[in-house]
C-alpha cells in the first residue's frame, strides 16, 4: 500500500460533526511507511480534547481494518504557543445564529418536495396555535410561488413604520407576511440566489413581528438559498417535516431532513398529509360480509363496520406508511396523519381555513392535536 492508497482510506473520515474529511481539512500532515509499519502525523489545532482523540482513535480503527500493517502509530503533532486558534473546522458556521427580538419559537414547516401541502399545514397549524391562547407570526418564505394570500383570502400590501419597517397585516388573529403581499400574488419571481437571500434575511429583520410565541415558517420546496440563509441567520426551535405517503416524496423530504440535521436545528417530527380518503356512514344491508364486499376497493381500502351496518373506510389513494418510516428513520415522533378532505381543500380555495370555517371538523380536530404536541415539545 502507497501513501495514495493510505489517503484514500483517511479521506472517509469525517471531522466530527462536520460533513467534510480530515485529509481536506489538512489533518493529515505526514505518512511514513516502512514495509508493513506506518506511523500517521495529525496536525489537529482544536481545544477540544475528545474530538482530537476521536479522530485518532478512527485513524487506527481504519488503517487496522485494511489488514495491511502489523505496527500502526498514530501522533498528534504539538501546537505552537502562538498557534493555537481554533482551525476551520472548530469554527461554528452558525454560531452566529441570531434570536428575533421578542419572538419566543420559531417553528420551519419544510419538506424538500413541492406539492405536498407545507402552506395548509402551516397555515393550519398556526391558527391552531392562535385557537389554543397563543400568540402567532405566520411568515410565507416561498418567494417563488408564495400560497398564504390565497390561502388566508388576504389581498393588500403591508404598510411601513417610521422605523421603516414592514407590519405584518392581521388577519384571524395572526400576524402574516409573505412576498405574495410585496410583489403581487400573480407576479413571477426572476430572482437570482443572492436577491433570494436578501430578500429573506429582510424578512426577518425588517418585519416589526411584536411580541410572539411562536412565529411559523411556511419555507419553499428544497434546500436551497431561502433554507441556507435561514439556519445561518435565525435561531430556529425545530422543523416539521411534511411528505405525502409516496416514497418518491418521502425520498426528498428525507434530504430536506437530513439538511436540518446537519446544521443542529432539531425536526420535531413528520407530518403525513393527503393520507389516505376517509368515508363514514351506513347502509340498510347490516351483513357485515356484503358491506365489506361492496366497499373494499381494489384492495387499497380497509373497511371496519358494526352489527349497526355503520362503516368507516379508509381508501390509501397515494399508498400508506411515508410519514411513518421517515418518523422512524429519524427518530422523532409521527405527529399527525391528515387525510384527504373535501372540506379542508374547500376552505383553503376560498380563502376561510378550515380551522376558522369549521374548528370542530375531524381534520381541525387533528391540528388542534399537532399543535399540542408542539407546544408540549417546545415548552417541557
Amino acid at each position: 500500500m502507497d501513501k495514495n492508497e493510505v489517503l484514500k482510506i483517511l479521506s472517509e473520515i469525517k471531522y466530527p460533526g462536520f460533513s467534510r474529511d480530515i485529509v481536506s481539512f489538512g489533518m493529515v500532515k505526514d505518512v511514513k511507511l516502512a514495509g508493513k509499519n506506518i506511523v500517521v502525523s495529525l496536525n489537529i489545532s482544536s481545544e477540544q480534547e475528545d474530538k482530537v482523540n476521536t479522530v485518532k482513535q478512527a485513524v487506527g480503527t481504519r488503517l487496522r481494518a485494511s489488514g495491511k500493517f502489523d505496527e500502526i502509530m498514530v501522533k498528534v503533532m504539538e501546537k505552537p504557543a502562538q498557534a493555537q486558534t481554533a482551525s476551520p473546522a472548530d469554527k461554528d458556521p452558525w454560531a452566529n445564529r441570531s434570536e428575533l427580538n421578542n419572538v419566543k419559537h420559531v417553528i420551519a414547516v419544510a419538506s424538500g418536495k413541492g406539492g405536498v401541502g407545507k402552506s395548509t399545514v402551516a397555515a393550519n397549524l398556526a391558527l391552531a396555535l392562535q385557537a389554543q391562547g397563543q400568540r402567532v407570526g405566520l411568515l410565507d418564505l416561498d418567494i417563488y410561488g408564495p400560497s398564504l394570500p390565497i390561502i388566508l383570502g388576504i389581498n393588500e400590501r403591508p404598510d411601513v413604520s417610521a422605523e421603516k419597517k414592514l407590519i405584518p397585516l392581521e388577519k384571524f388573529g395572526l400576524r402574516i407576511m409573505s412576498f405574495g403581499f410585496v410583489s403581487g400574488s400573480n407576479a413571477p419571481a426572476i430572482w437570482r440566489g443572492p436577491m433570494v437571500a436578501k430578500m429573506t434575511e429582510q424578512f426577518f429583520n425588517d418585519v416589526d413581528w411584536g411580541d410572539l410565541d411562536y412565529l411559523v415558517l411556511d419555507l419553499p420546496p428544497g434546500t436551497g438559498d431561502v433554507q441556507l440563509t435561514l439556519v445561518q441567520k435565525l435561531k430556529i426551535s425545530g422543523a416539521i417535516m411534511v411528505t405525502t405517503p409516496q416514497d418518491i416524496a418521502v425520498a426528498d423530504v428525507s434530504k430536506g431532513a437530513d439538511m436540518f440535521t446537519k446544521v443542529e436545528v432539531p425536526v420535531l417530527g413528520v407530518v403525513e398529509n393527503m393520507s389516505g380518503l376517509q368515508l363514514n356512514g351506513s347502509v340498510l344491508n347490516r351483513d357485515g360480509e356484503t358491506i365489506t364486499a361492496a366497499l373494499e376497493l381494489d384492495g387499497f381500502g380497509r373497511v371496519q363496520t358494526d352489527d349497526q351496518g355503520r362503516f368507516d373506510l379508509r381508501y390509501d389513494l397515494f399508498k400508506r406508511g411515508g410519514g411513518e418510516s421517515e418518523s422512524r428513520r429519524l427518530g422523532v415522533p409521527l405527529l399527525a396523519e391528515i387525510p384527504l378532505s373535501q372540506a379542508l381543500m374547500q376552505a383553503t380555495d376560498s380563502g376561510q381555513p378550515l380551522l376558522v370555517s369549521d374548528p370542530e371538523a375531524p381534520v381541525s380536530r387533528l391540528y388542534q392535536s399537532l399543535a399540542q404536541q408542539l407546544q408540549t415539545k417546545l415548552e417541557g
